[in-house]
C-alpha cells in the first residue's frame, strides 16, 4: 500500500522531499548595495556600522518628512498611499514566491496572485464605500446597483479565479502548485486584510490612524538607537542584532511619545473627528464636536506619585491613557511582527524582501509590525471605543419606503412616551 502511494505521489508530482531540496536549492537574487552614490562619496571614510547608521538615520528623517507631507494632504490622499503600500507589500511576497519555484515553470502563477488581490479589494473596498457612505451610494444609481449584489459580485469574481485555478493545474506540478496557491491567499490574509483595517482606523479619525503609526515608528528608531549604542545582551535569536536594551528603551521612549503626541494631537478637530460624507457639500468632512475622549479632563494623581512630583491632579485628555495601550501594544508586541517577518526571510535566505529603500530593505521590511498593530488597534476600538453611530441609523432610515419610516417613528413615540420623555412636549402641544 505505502509502495502505491509513493509511486502515485511521484507520478502526480514531487515528494515533499524533493520539493524542500528544490527550495533549499534555489538561489534568490543577492541583495545590491543600492545606497546613493551621493551618501556612498559622502561616508566613505566612515566604517561599514557608521555609515548603516548614517544611512538608516538621513532616509529614516526623509520618510518622516513624507509622512508629514501625505497627512497634511488630508485623509483620502492617506487612503491612496495604504493602497499602494499593500500593492508594493504583495508584489514583494509574491516575488520571493515566484523567485524561489521560477525552475517548474508554474501556468499562470503571477496572474492568478494578481487577479485574487482585485478580487479581494474590490470585495473590501466596497464593503468601506457601502458602510461608511451609505448616502452616497444610495443617491446614485450605479453604485446602489452595485452596493445591493456587491457580495454576489465578489463572490462570482473569487469563483471565476478559482475555476481558473483548478483548470491551470498540471499532473507532474499538482503539489508545488497547491503550495503557491496557499501561498497567495497566506498573503492575501497578512497584507489586504489588514491594510482594510488600517483604512478602517482612519475613518474613526486621523488621530486613530497616525498615533499607532507614528508609535511603531518611534519604537523602530529609539530600540534601535538605544540598541547602537548600548546594546549588549541578544534579545532573539531570530533576529541577532536586537538587544534587550535596545528593547526596555524603545519600551519606556515609546510610551513617553505616545502621551505627548496624543496630547498634541487631541486639541485639534481635523485629527479626532470621524471621515464623513457631506451631502450639501459632494465632499468629505472631518468636522464635528469633539467627544468626552478629546476634552481636557482631571485626574487625581496616586499618593506614591504625588510625594515625588508634588502635584494632587494632573489635566489631560482621556484619549493619552488609551495612547499607553497603543504604545505598550507598539514597543512589546509590534515587534514580534518583524521578528516573524525575520523568520520569514531566513527561510528563504534572503536579508530584505527588496531593496526598495537604500538601508532598509523593502517595503515590507518597513510595514511588518505596522500591519500587527492595525488590527490590535481596530479591535481595541471596537472593544472599547466604539458605540452606536446616530448619523448612520438617520442615513438608514431616510433610505427606507414611507410606510416603514412611519412604522418606525410610531415605534420611537411609543417607546419614548412609556419612558416619559416625550410627557413635556405632549403636554406643551
Amino acid at each position: 500500500m505505502n509502495e502505491e502511494s509513493e509511486s502515485e505521489a511521484k507520478a502526480d508530482g514531487e515528494t515533499a522531499s524533493d520539493s524542500e531540496s528544490r527550495v533549499e536549492a534555489a538561489t534568490l537574487p543577492p541583495s545590491a548595495d543600492d545606497t546613493p552614490e551621493v551618501l556612498n562619496r559622502a561616508l566613505s571614510n566612515l566604517s561599514s556600522r557608521w555609515k548603516n547608521w548614517w544611512v538608516r538615520g538621513i532616509l529614516t528623517l526623509a520618510m518622516i518628512a513624507f509622512f508629514f507631507i501625505i497627512i497634511y494632504l488630508g485623509p483620502m490622499v492617506l487612503m491612496m498611499i495604504v493602497m499602494c503600500v499593500q500593492i508594493k507589500c504583495f508584489h514583494e511576497i509574491i516575488t520571493i514566491g515566484y523567485n524561489v519555484y521560477h525552475s517548474y515553470d508554474l501556468p499562470w502563477f503571477r496572474t492568478l496572485s494578481w487577479y485574487f488581490l482585485l478580487c479581494v479589494n474590490y470585495f473590501f473596498y466596497g464593503e468601506t464605500v457601502t458602510d461608511y457612505f451609505f448616502t452616497l451610494v444610495q443617491r446614485e444609481e450605479p453604485l446602489r446597483i452595485l452596493s445591493k449584489y456587491h457580495r454576489f459580485i465578489s463572490f462570482t469574481l473569487y469563483l471565476t479565479g478559482f475555476c481558473m485555478f483548478v483548470l491551470s493545474l498540471v499532473k507532474k506540478h499538482y503539489r508545488l502548485q497547491f503550495y503557491m496557491f496557499g501561498w497567495t491567499h497566506v498573503t492575501l490574509l497578512i497584507v489586504v486584510t489588514q491594510s482594510h483595517l488600517v483604512i478602517h482606523n482612519l475613518f474613526e479619525g486621523m488621530i486613530w490612524f497616525i498615533v499607532p503609526i507614528s508609535c511603531v515608528i518611534c519604537n523602530d528608531i529609539m530600540a534601535y538607537m538605544f540598541g547602537f549604542f548600548f546594546g549588549r545582551t541578544p534579545l532573539i535569536k531570530l533576529s541577532p542584532k536586537k538587544t534587550w536594551e535596545g528593547f526596555i528603551g524603545g519600551f519606556f521612549a515609546t510610551v513617553v511619545f505616545g502621551l505627548l503626541l496624543s496630547y498634541v494631537m487631541s486639541g485639534y478637530r481635523c485629527f479626532v473627528c470621524p471621515v464623513e460624507y457631506n451631502n450639501d457639500t459632494n465632499s468629505f468632512t472631518v468636522d464635528c464636536e469633539p467627544s468626552g475622549l478629546f476634552r481636557l479632563q482631571e485626574y487625581n494623581i496616586p499618593g506614591v506619585i504625588q510625594s515625588i512630583i508634588g502635584w494632587k491632579t494632573v489635566r489631560m485628555y482621556p484619549f493619552q491613557i488609551h495612547s499607553i495601550a497603543l504604545s505598550t501594544f507598539a514597543s512589546l508586541i509590534g515587534p514580534f511582527g518583524g521578528f516573524f517577518a525575520s523568520g520569514f526571510k531566513r527561510a528563504f535566505k534572503i536579508k530584505d524582501f527588496a531593496n526598495t529603500i537604500p538601508g532598509h530593505g523593502g517595503i515590507m521590511d518597513r510595514f511588518d509590525c505596522q500591519y500587527l498593530m492595525a488590527t490590535f488597534v481596530n479591535v481595541y476600538i471596537a472593544s472599547f471605543i466604539r458605540g452606536p453611530n446616530p448619523s448612520k441609523l438617520v442615513q438608514q432610515f431616510l433610505t427606507l419606503r414611507p410606510d416603514q419610516q412611519l412604522h418606525i417613528f410610531n415605534t420611537l413615540k411609543s417607546h419614548l412616551t412609556d419612558k416619559g420623555m416625550l410627557t413635556a412636549a405632549t403636554e406643551d402641544k
